[in-house]
């Protein structure tokens, strides 16, 4: 897409981006919250949870760490003031292992009483598995967000139930009261293409969407390599759009905050010189950047 013709589509939503690093500013009512992944950190949970504090952020995403280690994961979230997102999944390839792996995750993660996680992140399902089998685990979500109050989101991620966006349009058809985690980036890679052509089902999907992974994707891959270099500055406009509509969304059905995780990872998705295994860029330094222009977007 032309420079121009970019600016000119753009006219709709109360943003022009200049460039990657250039921004003129989105300004929202809400409280912005900015997690950090761990996908990546060498260290100690203390050594994360400290860094991630010194660096701005206002809380950190974690895959749900069991009950025990919750226990000591909880007192250094504590210290650090930092809040807490969890990550739940099923691992098994089989439907019935696999739903019992999963409601075991999301109760323990929902009942973690020493801190109110601010939502559940969930890697739903499998996309071989059937709709109706994938319809049992949103069920039970909002079930069981119904009963504690928290989130239960479903990620858009390859390899789940929402690995494409005519899939997850199928299930928010039939489950209005359904949230989502968006990390389109996902859906860039499987349709090859920056989505221009699935504009209502792009929008159906923003509206169900309650927190976002701030990564970016290209047509052949969930993570450009440096969101920063200028000959990804369409690609990072795009996203920013996507959620801009996001946040718009969320201050006008009335809540109080809307929350990110800069989620850009480690090798193998941040690319790696052949032979060395050297990254092509820093992963720490990029999700700082992304934290960065997010603030500097959203914040009043």
């Amino acid at each position: 897409m032309k420079r121009r013709t970019f600016l000119q589509s753009s006219m709709a939503v109360p943003a022009v981006i200049m460039s990657a690093g250039d921004v003129f500013p989105v300004k929202t009512n809400l409280q912005v919250k900015i997690l950090n992944t761990d996908w990546g950190f060498s260290g100690t949970t203390e050594e994360f949870c400290k860094k991630t504090k010194e660096a701005g952020y206002e809380g950190i995403e974690v895959w749900w760490p069991g009950h025990e280690k919750f226990k000591s994961l909880a007192g250094v979230l504590q210290k650090y003031e930092l809040e807490v997102g969890f990550l739940c999944r099923g691992h098994a390839s089989e439907f019935t292992k696999h739903t019992a792996e999963f409601k075991e995750a999301v109760e323990a993660a929902t009942s973690a009483i020493s801190q109110k996680p601010l939502y559940i992140n969930c890697h739903s399902g499998k996309d071989f598995f059937s709709f109706d089998q994938n319809a049992a685990l949103i069920e039970f979500t909002l079930e069981k967000e119904a009963k504690t109050g928290i989130e239960i989101l479903h990620e858009t991620h390859r390899g789940r139930m929402c690995y494409s966006a005519p899939v997850t349009k199928m299930f928010l058809d039939r489950y209005t009261k359904m949230k989502l985690t968006l990390d389109i980036s996902h859906w860039t890679n499987v349709h090859e293409s920056m989505l221009d052509n699935q504009k209502e089902t792009i929008d159906q999907a923003l509206n169900h969407t309650q927190h976002i992974h701030a990564r970016v994707g290209h047509e052949e891959g969930p993570q450009v390599n440096d969101p920063r270099a200028p000959e990804w500055t369409e690609h990072v406009e795009k996203h920013l759009l996507w959620w801009d509509k996001v946040v718009a969304r969320r201050e006008k059905s009335g809540y109080k905050h809307i929350s990110f995780t800069t989620e850009f990872g480690p090798p193998n998705y941040l690319q790696a010189l052949p032979y060395t295994r050297q990254a092509v860029a820093n992963q720490w330094d990029i999700n700082i950047h992304m934290k960065n222009l997010l603030k500097r977007r959203y914040t009043l």
